[in-house]
């Protein structure tokens, strides 16, 4: 439903063409524990993104991993959306969506501050906390584990609310020109990826089934 819902907002507000992926990163297989791990991405690009991921991962029957990032073009100041869903037999453990201000206040403007705090306010039994990295996202990054189909399609909703807001916003903004603004905003993302590079349970999960040559150019070049 979430990857549906995804797809289905970008092509509804974007001017989407296919992302080049990497050698050999587009759909891999490989074993985890004697269960067959599979890692399939879906990338695009449009006029205001260099980069719309959408990333399904399986291990077995056992877990299943839906991994989203929207980076944008350096010279538009947009944040990065972001939405990660980690499930399993016993439901969906984890369930975080943000939009990520990479400005050096690490602030989002006025205009997405003004509609996320008017979103009708909810609440989840289960909220999660942020990892020693988190300083990366929002005053409004979503973290729970949702408790029952409710839950989770609050959750979907608010993933829904946020990236129509993002997509809106996006294509009504206005591309810096200056050098000075655009190597500000390519520096913010860098510093986004280094901090997601710590989630030492994606590279250690990967690194398992793929070793560590193999995790090593996953992480930086596709993720």
């Amino acid at each position: 439903q979430l990857a549906n819902c995804i797809e289905r907002e970008w092509k509804k507000y974007l001017n989407l063409t296919y992302y080049e992926i990497p050698d050999n990163l587009g759909y891999v297989e490989g074993s985890l524990e004697g269960e067959k791990l599979t890692i399939e991405n879906r990338c695009y690009q449009s006029t205001h993104f260099r980069k719309l991921h959408l990333e399904l991962a399986q291990i077995g029957d056992r877990l299943d991993i839906l991994h989203c990032v929207m980076f944008p073009h350096s010279n538009y100041d947009l944040p990065i959306f972001g939405v990660d869903l980690v499930g399993s037999k016993a439901g969906i453990g984890a369930a975080i969506v943000d939009l990520s201000p990479v400005n050096n206040e690490r602030i989002l403007n006025n205009n997405y501050q003004k509609t996320l705090a008017n979103l009708p306010k909810i609440t989840f039994s289960h909220p999660r906390n942020l990892p020693n990295w988190g300083h990366i996202f929002s005053q409004f990054c979503l973290f729970v584990q949702p408790h029952n189909s409710h839950e989770e399609q609050l959750f979907l909703d608010r993933v829904e609310a946020y990236l129509t807001l993002h997509c809106q916003t996006a294509i009504k903004t206005v591309a810096v020109s200056d050098q000075l603004s655009q190597a500000q905003i390519l520096a913010g993302q860098r510093y986004y990826c280094t901090q997601q590079q710590q989630n030492d349970k994606t590279r250690r999960v990967l690194e398992k089934s793929l070793g560590k040559t193999w995790t090593d150019n996953y992480m930086t070049q596709m993720l």
